[in-house]
């Protein structure tokens, strides 16, 4: 629906901006409640806005009339718009090279002040409702919202290749599986072996990604080989394909050895929000340095021949005594 008799003027054109705002949106208050207060399904699962004067669903006219043409986001101040009252965020305006994209005219430096008004008078849904996030929240909140949602969806944690894929855990497990073909695995102990014909050579990519299912949860395995300053080294750590908060809840061990020594290393899985770059780079896993790796190779140290093994298990709360304990799978 058009909205043609809402008035974009410049910034500099010396009206006020209160009496820009008063004239402009009397008629929208049909459209939009500026503090809805319930969220509900209708029949067909879709969540809709209700509470005050009308109720509000995120695809209305008003959201759309928010709605970047160029980008498809939300616009927010300063919103731009050309001399044919056509509108475009701020980030699109220095990509159009200041040329309207809906007429071509040029664009200038009008803003349009009546449709910051709007927005600053709306809440909306988060983005994310049809995940099931059930919070509204005022129209200029809602990024900083979204960029935190637990509702928000996974990025793929295979660390081979740049894969932009997103989506809810159990998407991902199907992804993971049928597109990366990751070893899938149930239970909660591990013992792998990795070799290499030629441990000088040290790339930075990731060895190997194995995911584990145990405790009704998701777990990735990761094992590579990297430049560290100077020398190379390889780790291993654990990651838990949830949030961070969930992820509190479980531990895990790894352990490494031969001729008699090992290396054992104790943590909390990291969350997949964190990026497989980021938890590598912060060293929270198993890190082997090249030499004592080769000791444990044994042989004539030409050939890397190391086995991880590990174990995972959920933390419990005693009921008498308050303190955590561990909770091992059989």
């Amino acid at each position: 629906m058009e909205f043609d008799n809402i008035e974009c003027v410049s910034s500099s054109d010396g009206l006020d901006e209160d009496e820009i705002h008063h004239h402009n949106l009397q008629h929208l208050h049909q459209f939009a409640s500026s503090k809805p207060h319930n969220v509900n399904n209708n029949h067909n699962g879709n969540t809709i806005v209700v509470g005050g004067p009308t109720a509000i669903a995120p695809a209305t006219s008003v959201h759309e009339l928010l709605e970047c043409p160029v980008c498809t986001n939300s616009m927010y101040p300063p919103i731009h718009q050309c001399h044919n009252g056509h509108t475009l965020c701020s980030t699109c305006k220095t990509r159009v090279q200041n040329c309207c994209p809906t007429c071509r005219q040029e664009l200038g430096d009008i803003r349009c002040l009546a449709l910051e008004k709007v927005a600053e008078s709306l809440e909306f849904p988060c983005k994310y409702y049809n995940l099931g996030c059930p919070e509204i929240f005022p129209y200029y909140s809602k990024l900083k919202h979204e960029a935190i949602c637990n509702f928000r969806p996974y990025n793929c944690p295979y660390a081979g290749s740049e894969c932009s894929v997103v989506g809810d855990i159990p998407f991902l497990i199907a992804h993971l599986r049928d597109d990366h073909k990751v070893d899938m695995h149930t239970g909660c102990t591990f013992n792998h072996r990795y070799v290499k014909s030629n441990p000088r050579e040290v790339e930075n990519a990731t060895w190997m990604l194995t995911v584990f299912h145990c405790f009704g949860q998701y777990f990735c395995l990761h094992f590579e080989a990297f430049q560290l300053g100077m020398a190379p080294v390889y780790m291993a750590f654990l990651r838990f394909m949830g949030d961070e908060t969930d992820a509190r809840n479980y531990s895990y061990s790894l352990e490494v050895g031969g001729h008699g020594r090992k290396l054992t290393w104790e943590g909390t899985p990291r969350s997949v929000r964190d990026s497989h770059r980021k938890v590598r780079d912060s060293h929270d896993g198993l890190i082997i340095q090249r030499n004592m790796a080769l000791f444990f190779s044994g042989g004539d140290r030409k050939e890397l021949k190391l086995r991880v093994t590990g174990r995972i298990w959920k933390e419990q709360q005693n009921p008498e005594t308050g303190a955590c304990i561990p909770n091992l799978c059989s």
